[in-house]
């Protein structure tokens, strides 16, 4: 059972060390293994010949005496605990650079791949519509249903089961995930929506008088997702009321949040996994919002905020 550990994802033709350094702003323990080849990531029990491991904290240097990566990734305060066998790229911020490493490495995971590798084009297991516009290497996976009047750009793939509504529009450079869901919206280029997804449902909402008598209402806004924006597994994103629902350009959703109606989210936002934000909410830009946060209906954050969990954002 040696593979376990291992990546799921294929690498590539490998780095040299040096070349590494270089693109993450690491320096080399020792030039002497700058020619050395590393072709993948791995955990320090698991790594071996090729393999780069990491150590991003004094509490996980206990397997290092055992560890056969070729090179590991760490901080100097860690140098004096790895083996004098095994060279370092030394960074200042190792959690930044391992991510850098990943999309080094493994640049085909960085976006949604095709349930099957070899998939081009429309699958024959697919549902499509009439009256759809295509623009050229679109690829829709099987079991996909794609609605009348849906526009999709260039190079975008829609994942297996997933569901376009009437009248979306799909820009370029897009991935959308398998069991998605995506209706009353716009959706920009370069945007990753990953399984699970709903996008544009309605929100709940429901008028009482005096007598706790409810009556239905009528959702008219949309969804706008603007360009590079990534929203996480299984969050929820409802349409807006009469106006609409934003996601700024450049923004990050996390897993599992919901996104209530008329919420403006600005430009280059994270979103922690689990947030909660309420109707009609405006978050300005760059700001970021911790895991497990709820943001009240009607706030107003203002740009550059970040808000933790020990934070009072319901006033």
């Amino acid at each position: 059972m040696s593979y376990l550990g291992k990546s799921y994802s294929s690498s590539n033709e490998g780095f040299p060390l040096i070349k590494l350094a270089d693109i993450i702003g690491a320096i080399l323990s020792d030039n002497s293994y700058g020619e050395r080849m590393i072709f993948s990531i791995a955990p320090l029990i698991f790594a071996s010949e090729g393999d780069i491991s990491y150590i991003l904290s004094r509490k996980f240097i206990n397997n290092v005496d055992i560890c056969q990566a070729s090179a590991i990734l760490c901080n100097l305060d860690i140098l004096p605990f790895i083996p004098k066998s095994i060279p370092c790229l030394l960074s200042d911020k190792p959690h930044i650079s391992l991510a850098i490493l990943g999309s080094i490495l493994y640049p085909q995971d960085i976006r949604i791949r095709p349930i099957t590798r070899f998939i081009e084009g429309i699958s024959s297991k697919a549902s499509i519509s009439k009256n759809v516009k295509f623009e050229d290497n679109v690829i829709i996976d099987s079991m996909a249903v794609i609605s009348s009047g849906v526009e999709i750009g260039s190079h975008t793939y829609i994942g297996p089961g997933s569901f376009i509504g009437l009248g979306v529009k799909i820009g370029r450079y897009c991935n959308i995930g398998a069991g998605v869901t995506v209706v009353s919206a716009f959706i920009g280029n370069n945007v990753v929506v990953n399984p699970g997804v709903k996008i544009g449902s309605n929100d709940f909402v429901c008028i009482m008088d005096n007598v706790l008598s409810v009556d239905d209402t009528v959702d008219l806004g949309r969804v706008v997702i603007q360009d590079n924006v990534e929203i996480g597994v299984n969050t929820i994103i409802h349409r807006g009321k009469i106006d609409n629902t934003i996601i700024g350009e450049n923004s990050k959703i996390g897993n599992q949040v919901q996104i209530r109606r008329n919420v403006y989210i600005g430009i280059g936002c994270i979103i922690a996994n689990k947030v909660g934000i309420g109707i009609s909410a405006f978050i300005g830009d760059n700001v970021f919002i911790e895991s497990q946060c709820a943001i009240a209906d009607y706030i107003n954050i203002e740009d550059n905020v970040r808000i933790t969990i020990k934070d009072l954002s319901m006033e």
